[in-house]
């Protein structure tokens, strides 16, 4: 039997009379809690950064600290309460696997640094589950770095650049938008050339690969905007459990959007978590859509899953909103509207939050443990975010070297925008470097400094930089 027929029949199990008592058994908290004390509110996918950055230049003009037009800013998100937003890096109209979906990608991150630094008695960017609660327990806000479609990898640089995006932060990454790319089927099942040509096949090998690279990493793969034919691949390929940051239902809306039943069986049975969208054009086909309709996708989902499987997803800043809910300070109304239709205390807590972050925490649980090299230090010369004026720049960075730590010199790399490079070494001044060869395309890029001992540990620092 097939994974797709096996979960057909098991969600036609799950919505049978007796289910109730499949829904009650809820797991009982998320075990890295401790003695959280902050409301937590986590909203799994928003669009700000690409907002937050000039068409042109591509620098960040929009501190996000200050009130804004946007769904998403500091102030917006301190009144509602929302101090977990996850901050996509997402592409809109660069949806090649090339230089220019790398570049539009890190001027995003860069953009979430620059904001971080603005405001660092208000936001702090964080990744990792325990992180994120210490972070809220302090009042701040806990941004957590995603990217929304992997366009920026590719067969040279899929593997090297991943590991970048993990060193800066990047929790969360989904690999298409609606279009198909190297690494697999988006939702339109199309790629985004003049012709608009036809794709199939759902994950390719590229993808399969990076699917392990992310496990290994911890980082989540996010499924939504893929088709139905590479969720499954996906599902079949992934050790660790998945997240769909933001998607509806199928059984409620007809659209490529969203997620069947058997989808999200298989979801629950590989420990993930869907976040509903608010999206109207996913929730209704009345043409318009109220927060009501947000709870009636999230009551199905529980119906199916259980309410341990079910958070929320806004796209703020990147998609309509129901009628009734203006931005990220109105968050409180799903809140209100939750507890109006019957949901605990408790249920209400992990809808809004504690089921994102308990599945972040397993997924980076999962991963494969890595010992740094704790005798070796690199301090990059290039600062995060700063402009250089050439675009042959030789990258610099001091290696500081413990007594009775023994280098491997084999091991010093630079690795540009997912392509390594051997690093030069002058032991005597104690600098790594590298020249590209050729004059680097775009604006943005990410360099990564590489160096280990001869048992193989580790140790890297990875910084974003700007070229004119």
């Amino acid at each position: 039997m097939n994974m797709k027929l096996f979960y057909i029949i098991l969600s036609i199990v799950l919505v049978l009379p007796n289910s109730t008592t499949l829904l009650s058994n809820m797991k009982g908290g998320i075990g890295m809690m401790g003695s959280n004390t902050a409301e937590i509110i986590v909203d799994g996918h928003q669009d700000a950064l690409y907002k937050s950055i000039d068409s042109e230049t591509w620098l960040p003009t929009t501190d996000l600290g200050k009130n804004t037009d946007f769904e998403v800013d500091i102030p917006k998100l301190q009144k509602g309460g929302l101090n977990v937003p996850f901050l996509a890096a997402y592409t809109p109209g660069f949806y090649g696997n090339d230089a220019r979906s790398i570049s539009h990608t890190l001027a995003q991150i860069s953009s979430l640094y620059w904001t971080a630094e603005n405001n660092a008695e208000q936001l702090q960017i964080v990744s990792h589950a325990p992180d994120i609660l210490a972070t809220a327990n302090r009042g701040k806000i806990a941004a957590v770095p995603t990217i929304e479609g992997a366009y920026s990898l590719n067969k040279e640089n899929a593997i090297e650049l991943t590991r970048q995006y993990q060193d800066l932060g990047i929790a969360v990454m989904g690999f298409t938008w609606n279009y198909s790319n190297a690494l697999g089927e988006g939702a339109d099942q199309i790629y985004d050339d003049q012709a608009k040509t036809a794709s199939s096949g759902g994950l390719t090998e590229l993808g399969a690969k990076v699917v392990k690279e992310m496990n290994s990493l911890g980082m989540a793969v996010d499924v939504s905007h893929m088709a139905e034919s590479t969720f499954w691949d996906v599902m079949e390929t992934t050790k660790a459990p998945v997240i769909a940051t933001h998607s509806g239902v199928k059984a409620l809306k007809d659209h490529q959007r969203n997620l069947t039943d058997e989808q999200l069986v298989a979801l629950k049975e590989n420990g993930g978590v869907i976040g509903i969208v608010f999206y109207p054009e996913f929730l209704t086909d009345s043409g318009g859509a109220t927060i009501s309709d947000v709870v009636d996708h999230i009551d199905h989902a529980v119906k199916i899953m259980g309410v341990d499987h079910v958070a929320i997803g806004s796209d703020f800043d990147g998609a309509e909103l129901p009628s009734d809910i203006k931005d990220s300070s109105e968050i409180g109304k799903i809140k209100e509207a939750l507890t109006e239709r019957g949901y605990s205390e408790e249920e209400v807590s992990k809808i809004m939050g504690l089921n994102t972050l308990r599945v972040l925490n397993e997924i980076q649980g999962a991963a494969d443990r890595v010992i740094r090299a704790q005798g070796l230090s690199i301090i990059p010369e290039v600062e995060m975010g700063e402009n250089l004026n050439e675009r042959t720049p030789t990258l610099t960075a001091e290696l500081k070297v413990e007594e009775g730590t023994e280098l491997d010199p084999e091991s010093l790399k630079v690795i540009v925008d997912g392509i390594s490079n051997q690093a030069t070494y002058d032991k005597k001044l104690a600098i790594l470097s590298f020249t590209p060869k050729e004059p680097l395309k775009e604006k943005f890029h990410v360099v990564t400094f590489l160096g280990a001992d001869k048992e193989g540990n580790e140790q890297r620092t990875t910084r974003i930089f700007r070229v004119e």
